[in-house]
């Protein structure tokens, strides 16, 4: 199983807000998790990015929110690990507790939107280049800010993020521990029916059944609660479950195509590619490719 590591992070004089404006060769910091919540905008650089089970390229504007204890690294590109010392990485880290604003979230309406982003940030959330730009000064007027002002400051970036729909999730479902907060009881047994036989042959009747509902009327039905049809979330479980069983190593790609419940390598094959931009192999070998450790 790939190593990862546990990062333990001290806030400075008891505070709220730790930030950190960064300014390197290259990101050097591997592939690790922490129990703090996490905003990442890179100034100025490329590479790649991984977060849980995606692996995706960025340039500079790529703002993202982590949540708590959920992996992550940023790579960069080889122009910048082959020692070219014209070239540097800037970025800008905001960390904050698991447990902020937690008290205003449960108990004042206003502050609603901010606990639905913390709830999406389980599965880490990218935000739009245009979003992105718009909220760049924001972001440096709080690193540049320290104390009460920080923390408000912060406040309002998080609330300009939980409106905004220039934003989409990178983690796999399975990365969220409840993939949709479903008060609908039809849907949230069909969830608990997918959530535990995607590894078996679904058929669309079955799950219909289970709601209840005749198979067409089902699949509008589904597409509009979830957001996705029934295929195209049910092949999202299984590649966040291949993609576990990838890093863990042990079994062969044709063995995880059949774990994950396709009976088709070709298909798991394609489907593995269109969810996450790489082949099977590949996968694996782009997360074996650690940075060294950074000691400042």
């Amino acid at each position: 199983m790939m190593k990862i590591m546990h990062e333990h992070i001290d806030f400075p004089g008891l505070s709220t807000v730790k930030v950190k404006l960064c300014d390197k060769p290259h990101f050097t910091y591997p592939w690790h998790f922490h129990h703090e919540f996490e905003m990442l905008y890179v100034l100025e650089g490329s590479g790649t990015r991984f977060v849980a089970d995606s692996i995706e390229e960025f340039q500079s504007g790529d703002f993202a929110l982590l949540g708590s204890t959920l992996p992550h690294f940023w790579r960069s590109g080889e122009k910048y690990l082959n020692g070219n010392g014209d070239l540097r990485v800037k970025y800008v880290v905001i960390q904050f507790p698991a447990d902020f604003l937690k008290d205003e979230i449960q108990n004042y309406p206003e502050y609603y939107l901010i606990g639905d982003l913390l709830k999406w940030a389980s599965r880490g959330v990218w935000f739009s280049p245009e979003f992105s730009k718009r909220i760049r000064k924001k972001v440096i007027k709080i690193a540049n800010s320290n104390g009460f002002e920080r923390v408000i400051y912060l406040q309002e970036l998080l609330q300009e993020m939980a409106k905004t729909k220039d934003y989409r999730l990178l983690a796999g479902e399975l990365y969220q521990p409840e993939s949709h907060n479903f008060s609908n009881f039809r849907l949230a047994k069909v969830m608990q029916f997918l959530n535990t036989n995607y590894q078996q042959k679904i058929e669309l009747e079955k799950v219909a059944e289970i709601a209840n509902l005749h198979p067409a009327a089902f699949c509008r039905f589904f597409k509009e609660k979830s957001g996705k049809p029934l295929s195209e979330y049910v092949n999202d479980l299984r590649i966040s479950y291949a993609c576990r069983l990838i890093l863990d190593g042990k079994l062969s790609v044709s063995q995880i195509s059949y774990e994950s419940g396709f009976n088709n390598l070709s298909n798991f094959n394609r489907t593995f590619k269109r969810h996450t931009g790489l082949a099977p192999t590949q996968y694996f070998h782009e997360f074996q490719r650690q940075p060294e450790l950074e000691t400042t």
